[in-house]
């Protein structure tokens, strides 16, 4: 069993890796890359496989740097099925229709208002793609075991980062015996309010393990809760907005959930909250009938609080483009909106409505890429640009590490430590190259095994 590492190295978007065995090739997250130009630009180059040769794709879970590629993948050739679990099927349609129309939308925008550097843009995929895309979806079971290739088997195991994700073991059968090769995916926390803990590792020979947070731990959740209610306190009573870029898929949830904890313990004012996100929206309808209908995955608090955990008094939906614009004449006021890090979506127009008045604020509740305009804002940039203008940064920023649906260093260790046996080689990815290093070293002083920050487009044995 060969792996070859396509995405994910050195960044922590694009996961894209390959495995081939003599019976054929399959991957295993096909994600696009986000963040500053010259990561984004690596979604325009040639896919490094014939997409026609490949005979499947395991996604690990619905978030776009995992999911969003797979319509270019398909409009090039690739007509084999894509295997995710029961929720991960229900939620990639949203995320690949919302990222084909914003894509479509963005350079309609850029046409129209001529600052892109191409005399005609055209998006990376299409609506037309993306449906080509989500007719190819399967969905397997948790604990299923499934044939990918003839001498390739596949299971998938809850991850608890959000509703649907994976961890991927893959069983390789030789001549010489079994080799058992695991995905972290992207791992959960065990304090998530909705979603039990990640499952454990069985037996791997190998680990494919992601290292976002790899070079510290978190943050003391109640105090990071605190600040956010002080912020939102004091912004709504000066009469200001509150704009919170959020990942559409579970962010929004876990923020709706702390919100109306927040209220009912009369920590902060009631306000409209709205959720100015058609993707957003959409995923909040998968989680809600999730909550009703006693999801397995689901924690048994979560399923004893019912649909009441995610619903507030105060809260509204900014459906259409019209809706969303009117948000911006608006004040005492909480926006939750699409992208996270602020590289797309409608945030960006309430960044550059409200970054400039020094009465609103900006909570930063996400992992910020370098690069982006979430990191420029966490690092204290006194203007950024949107939209092809600088937008000068005068709104109260504040970054809230409270709402990582990532595991840390410390549980990333416990995670590997949880399986029965220390596996004989892992490998370090979906990391920026501080937190992979950092991660690699601890890893290799507790566990005493190979371990490696591979290389873009390295291949190695399993």
């Amino acid at each position: 069993m060969k792996l070859t590492f396509l995405g994910a190295v050195g960044t922590v978007t694009g996961s894209r890796f390959a495995v081939s065995t003599p019976a054929g090739t399959v991957l295993v997250d096909c994600g696009l890359f986000q963040g500053p130009r010259q990561i984004r630009e690596r979604n325009w180059a040639d896919f490094p496989l014939n997409p026609a040769d490949i005979s499947a794709v395991v996604l690990t879970h619905a978030h776009l740097d995992h999911c969003g590629y797979v319509p270019a993948l398909v409009r090039d050739g690739f007509t084999g099925p894509i295997y995710c679990s029961p929720n991960t099927a229900r939620l990639v349609p949203i995320i690949l229709r919302d990222s084909a129309k914003l894509q479509e939308e963005d350079t309609a925008y850029a046409r129209r208002k001529g600052f892109s550097r191409h005399a005609e843009p055209k998006p990376l995929y299409d609506s037309i793609d993306a449906e080509a895309a989500i007719g190819l979806l399967v969905p397997r079971e948790f604990g299923d075991d499934f044939p990918l290739l003839d001498d390739l088997r596949c299971v998938l195991d809850p991850a608890g980062h959000i509703l649907g994700s994976s961890t991927t073991t893959l069983t390789e059968t030789t001549p010489e015996g079994q080799r058992r090769l695991v995905f972290s995916g992207d791992l959960g926390r065990g304090n998530h309010p909705l979603l039990d803990p990640p499952t454990p590792p069985v037996d791997a020979n190998a680990i494919v393990i992601e290292s976002t947070y790899g070079d510290r731990d978190h943050a003391d959740f109640d105090a990071e809760i605190d600040e956010m209610a002080t912020v939102i306190s004091r912004t709504l009573k000066r009469g200001g907005t509150v704009v919170i870029p959020a990942f559409a898929v579970d962010r929004t949830e876990v923020l709706l959930i702390t919100l109306r904890r927040l209220i009912d313990q009369h920590r902060i004012p009631l306000a409209p909250i709205y959720i100015d996100s058609p993707m957003a929206l959409a995923a909040l309808d998968i989680y809600r009938e999730a909550v009703e209908n006693a999801d397995p995955e689901l924690t048994t608090s979560a399923i004893a609080e019912g649909k009441a955990l995610i619903d507030l008094p105060t809260l509204r939906a900014a459906r259409t483009p019209e809706d969303s614009k009117e948000l911006d004449a608006g004040h005492s006021q909480i926006i939750i909106s699409a992208s996270g890090m602020g590289t797309g979506g409608r945030v960006t127009h309430h960044l550059k409505a409200f970054l400039p008045d020094p009465k609103s604020s900006v909570l930063l509740v996400g992992y910020q890429a370098a690069g982006t305009p979430g990191c420029m804002l966490a690092d204290g940039a006194e203007q950024i640009k949107i939209h092809g203008h600088y937008v000068p940064v005068r709104a109260e920023i504040a970054q809230i590490d409270a709402f990582s649906v990532h595991a840390d260093r410390s549980e990333l260790l416990a995670w590997i430590e949880a399986g029965r046996t220390t596996p004989g080689q892992i490998f370090i990815v979906h990391g920026e190259p501080d937190a992979a290093d950092a991660l690699a070293a601890q890893l290799r002083e507790e566990l005493h095994t190979a371990v490696v920050v591979p290389e873009p487009n390295e291949t190695v044995a399993i």
